[in-house]
């Protein structure tokens, strides 16, 4: 008999150990998934206090005193450049009429109505 009651301990024990195990591997997890969500909420309060992107950017020369170009707020190559500005309309029709270049990507002198 104390085969029998020795293996049955045994079998009592082992249930215990995945036990504990389970209940280990779910607290990690709900860890795991409490970190997520704050990162998720930090993200999408993120995305809501960001200012609205600019309409219209100014990208100025590697010397940061000439003007190179002008942009539309949203524009790839602005972006690519990381000498850009923002601007106001008037600024950027003012630049336009100064002959500096639109951007041959977004084209900026179509959407402000002032063709070269």
């Amino acid at each position: 008999m104390t085969d029998t009651a020795s293996r049955l301990q045994l079998l009592h024990f082992a249930r215990q150990v995945v036990e504990q195990q389970a209940s280990a591997a779910l607290a990690q997890l709900d860890q795991w998934i409490a970190e997520e969500e704050r990162r998720e909420a930090e993200r999408r309060r993120g995305e809501q206090a960001r200012p609205a992107p600019p309409d219209w950017l100014i990208q100025y020369g590697l010397n940061r005193t000439n003007v190179d170009a002008v942009h539309t707020g949203d524009c790839w190559a602005a972006a690519k450049s990381g000498r850009c500005h923002p601007a106001t309309r008037e600024q950027a029709v003012d630049a336009l009429a100064q002959q500096v270049p639109a951007c041959i990507h977004c084209r900026p002198d179509t959407a402000l109505g002032v063709l070269e």
